[in-house]
């Protein structure tokens, strides 16, 4: 077996730890929150001891905590997130129908950041310590510094309103209208995406410039090999080494961005269905979601992991 191969292997089986852990520490946390899920089921209503207590023994809620856990567990391995006590639907159907804007908006706005974050910090690297340089580097420094909530606003209040030249919120789905999806996600990606390019441009930059200096690009300049074919073949890859193992924990700052973003903008995504479920005092569609987003956020860094292994010459060389 390759180093590859036991590597991959090793993160796969301490990942399986993990997920565990995390289920755990929902389940306390939530179960010492203070969020009484009786109370919330007879909102608006004045329920007797009885009925309270009725719905206790109902679900389960006077069983001793290890009992609750293990069932917990147990229906978590059937798909079963358990039941919102305000809407009285399954909480898999809650978050099954918001998951989907949420990885749109995450991908989207991963996209923007890779891509302008490869643009800007190449080019500040080839044009090291000049004017192009200089501009770039003050320019990811603002952006580094900027909120993304501050740049939703300021985008809303400039480009839409202002200009009129997107909507200031609402979802529009991709099977109704491409074009209306693309306008209604453009400023939230752009909100969210922006701080991470900024970060991913100045290590970009920083793992360039170091590799530009090393021995080999020196050595395969001066036996006549063109800058671009130099750059585009052994450079950008060797330099994104270190940027991709960045990229996996800034890909949480953009899961974690959503709830912010989507409930400026108003979009029915995993953000705005938890913000609506604490507000309500729903705390099994609470749980769902942080779970949801949890594990999301280790399997997006477990396939990090797995890309940061396969681009490390010197880990597909070991064998």
């Amino acid at each position: 077996m390759t180093l590859v191969a036991r590597m991959l292997l090793r993160r796969l089986l301490i990942l399986i730890p993990l997920v565990l852990g995390v289920v755990a520490f929902v389940f306390v946390v939530m179960r010492f929150s203070g969020v009484k899920p009786e109370y919330a089921y007879f909102q608006g209503a004045n329920p007797t001891a009885e009925q309270i207590r009725q719905f206790q023994i109902d679900n389960g809620l006077l069983d001793p905590l290890p009992v609750r856990y293990v069932r917990f567990v147990a229906d978590l391995a059937r798909g079963d997130m358990g039941t919102s006590v305000l809407t009285k639907k399954p909480v898999i159907e809650s978050v099954t129908t918001a998951l989907p804007l949420t990885l749109q908006l995450t991908f989207l706005g991963l996209a923007v950041a890779v891509v302008l974050a490869l643009v800007f910090g190449v080019t500040a690297a080839l044009f090291r310590d000049r004017w192009p340089d200089q501009v770039i580097r003050v320019v990811s420094l603002v952006g580094v510094a900027a909120p993304a909530f501050w740049l939703a606003l300021l985008m809303i209040q400039w480009l839409a309103v202002g200009e009129g030249l997107f909507p200031t919120g609402g979802y529009i789905n991709p099977a109704d209208s491409v074009t209306g999806w693309l306008q209604s996600m453009t400023l939230p990606a752009l909100s969210l995406s922006l701080p991470i390019a900024a970060q991913l441009t100045r290590i970009i930059r920083t793992s360039m410039v170091e590799e530009l200096d090393r021995d080999y690009v020196r050595t395969a300049i001066g036996s006549g090999l063109p800058m671009i074919v130099v750059v585009g073949r052994n450079v950008l890859r060797n330099a994104l080494i270190n940027p991709l193992t960045v990229l996996g924990l800034r890909i949480g700052y953009l899961i974690g961005g959503t709830v912010v973003i989507e409930t400026i903008y108003g979009l029915p995504g995993m953000g705005q269905l938890m913000i609506n479920a604490v507000r309500d005092g729903d705390p099994a569609v609470v749980q769902g979601v942080v779970l949801t987003i949890a594990i999301g956020f280790m399997v997006v860094n477990l396939v990090v992991d797995i890309l940061y292994l396969l681009v490390n010459p010197r880990l597909r060389s070991a064998t």
